[in-house]
């Protein structure tokens, strides 16, 4: 006979069950960003450029960057963001020159053809908050709150990349 009354869940089980949910719906989010550029693409008839392609355009704006500054920014990682930048120059939505003091560094920048694309994709995102807010799905607290959220778990796993061996 026990002398423990029986407990109930433990806590930590469903602590863990929202953190695997919470990470299986960022990585679902971003796949479907990807997938709703590549749409918005296909309705306006840009066949010749990728989502993933079309977000690094977006992310340059206006500025001035090599690879190694797109991915220490956050963007991208790895070999994928100079393979991109190389395909974007060669379809001629960006321009690369060689830097002055660092010969062996790119720098790029977009040509018109690459605003023209960061313009649509701007236009996209612009009708998407417009509709969030609208429709109620989310106002400027739920985003504002969402993003401090995923800030502090970006920092906490960026503190376990650096610290933790």
């Amino acid at each position: 006979m026990s002398v423990h009354a029986p407990m109930g869940p433990d806590p930590r089980q469903g602590f863990m069950a929202g953190y695997l949910d919470t990470l299986s719906l960022v990585e679902r989010l971003h796949r479907l960003l990807l997938d709703v550029i590549k749409d918005e693409f296909e309705r306006v008839g840009v066949l010749d450029i990728n989502a993933v392609q079309a977000l690094l355009l977006f992310n340059v704006g206006d500025n001035e960057v090599t690879a190694g500054e797109l991915k220490s920014r956050g963007y991208y990682q790895g070999s994928n963001v100079s393979y991109n930048l190389k395909k974007l120059v060669e379809m001629g939505y960006m321009h690369h020159q060689r830097c002055e003091i660092d010969r062996r560094s790119v720098r790029v920048r977009l040509t018109q053809k690459g605003r023209d694309i960061r313009e649509i994709v701007g236009t996209l995102f612009e009708r998407h908050a417009t509709g969030l807010e609208q429709t109620g799905i989310m106002g400027p607290m739920g985003l504002s709150d969402t993003a401090s959220a995923l800030r502090r778990m970006e920092r906490y796993w960026t503190d376990q990349i650096r610290y933790i061996y």
